[in-house]
Parts: structure tokens; C-alpha cells; sequence
């Protein structure tokens, strides 16, 4: 399963940290370098920050949080799982962490521990945005084939946030794979009207929904919005459309997203 789940990277490591000792300033500075380097893909450089970073603070829940990222990108899943474990047992009550530990989980096929982390996350009166939790269990339900199950925790994650993209974008990509074409474009047509922001993935899952059902017209409509707001996009440039003469062609079939 891809992982487009939502992670908290960095979230509160980059916070400002008040470390009681010079190794707690030390580390603080080492996890933001770490965290610095993983963005920027220079994996072997965040390693080298991030076990410093847990040298001088061994008891830094986010440091721990961070090396478990780092190592399930690097294929290390013994370190990465005893990582987040440490993470967990230092500060039990973080959902962020808990978050992290599930979108971990889900992409090792431990879907059930995965979901229950997840909404562990999104129960914790402390994390601000649930609505993430619940859009990940949802992904994670939907790549073991649990349509049924992932389409309560869309709705869930909806139900909180209404204006959140990428729920909106993953539950219709699910019902136009279910053969409901019409049911996603409406959902992605009420999402446009609400909401003057869009997303290119958003965008490409309408115009396919609208493309399905052959409504060649509203097709042409998000085809020019991608064009428009997006024109760089792998989106955009998956859709060759000739706009004057109101057609719209493929390049390549599928979501042409992730």
C-alpha cells in the first residue's frame, strides 16, 4: 500500500524545547537537523542527527517517534517498530505519536492494530485534527479491500471536517472504483461549491467521475480548472484536452495521482 497517509513529521519536534540540560539543548538541536535532512530526502545526514539526537536524550519521545520514521523508510523494520514502541511507552497519551505508529502499521498489512491506533489518535480530546485519523483508517481499510468499513471512516472524518480535501478525494477515487461514478461526482461537485480551494488529485477524481458518467460538459469544466489552477501538475498533464473544441482525452487511464 502506497503510503499516502497522513504523518505528523516534525509536528512537535520543530516546537521550541525547553531541555533542563546542555545534552537536552543538544539533542532538540540534533532532532531538528534530523527532521531538516529526512524532508529533504538526505537520509544517510538525518540518521546520523537523529541517533545523536537519542544519545543525549534518551528519553525524548520525539526523537524516538522520528528514528521509527526514519527507519521503516530505510527497510528497518525491527529498529523501526522498537522506536515507536519507545516513543509510546515515554508519552502514552500523544496522538500524534499514536498516529505515526498506525500509518507504520497499516503499511506492514497490520491493518486491525493500525485502525485501532488510528482512532486512539483521533478519540484524544489533545489532537486538534481527528478528521486525519479517521481519512487514514479509512486508507488503510480501503488497500485490504474493506470498502464497507473505510466508507464509515470517510464519513466520520467528513462529519468533523466537511472542508477536508483529501477525504473527500479519497472517498470518491473509492466510489468511482466501486462503479459509482455519478455518487463521487457529486460528491466532489458539492465539495467545489463549499470550498473555493481544490486539489489537483481532487480535480482529476471529478473530471474522471464526470468522464465516466459521460458528461462531457462538466468533464471539460474541471479539465480547465486543472489547466487553470494546476498547470504543471501530473494531473494536468495527464488530461489532453482540446478546451476549444470542448473534448477531453487521457493520456494514460487512472488517477494519475499517486
Amino acid at each position: 500500500m502506497g503510503l499516502s497517509l497522513v504523518l505528523a513529521l516534525g509536528a512537535s519536534a520543530l516546537q521550541a524545547q525547553s531541555g533542563v540540560t546542555d545534552n537536552g539543548k543538544a539533542s532538540a538541536a540534533n532532532l531538528n537537523l534530523g527532521v531538516a535532512y529526512f524532508r529533504a530526502g538526505n537520509l544517510p545526514l538525518a540518521k546520523e542527527k537523529l541517533e545523536r539526537a537519542r544519545d543525549q536524550d534518551p528519553k525524548n519521545a520525539t526523537v524516538h517517534d522520528t528514528l521509527g520514521l526514519l527507519y521503516a523508510r530505510l527497510g528497518d523494520d525491527a529498529r523501526a517498530d522498537a522506536e515507536f514502541n519507545t516513543a509510546l511507552r515515554l508519552t502514552p497519551g500523544d496522538p500524534e505519536l499514536a498516529n505515526n505508529y498506525a500509518v507504520y502499521l497499516c503499511g506492514h498489512g497490520k491493518v486491525d492494530a493500525g485502525v485501532k491506533r488510528f482512532e486512539q489518535a483521533a478519540s484524544n480530546a489533545l489532537y486538534k485534527t481527528p478528521w486525519v485519523a479517521w481519512t487514514n483508517a479509512g486508507f488503510c481499510l480501503r488497500g485490504a479491500g474493506r470498502d464497507a468499513e473505510a466508507a464509515v471512516q470517510y464519513e466520520r472524518a467528513l462529519k468533523a471536517q466537511p472542508s477536508f480535501a483529501e477525504a473527500v478525494y479519497q472517498y470518491a477515487e473509492m466510489e468511482l472504483a466501486q462503479q459509482k461514478a455519478a455518487a463521487a461526482y457529486r460528491r466532489v461537485e458539492a465539495y467545489l461549491a463549499a470550498n473555493p480551494k481544490a486539489t489537483a488529485e481532487l480535480l482529476m477524481v471529478g473530471w474522471r467521475s464526470a468522464r465516466a458518467q459521460g458528461d462531457q460538459l462538466a468533464a471539460l469544466k474541471l479539465a480547465r480548472r486543472l489547466q487553470t489552477d494546476f498547470p504543471n501538475s501530473p494531473q494536468t498533464l495527464a488530461v489532453v484536452g482540446n478546451v476549444e473544441s470542448g473534448t477531453t482525452n487521457i493520456r494514460a487511464e487512472g488517477n494519475g495521482s499517486r
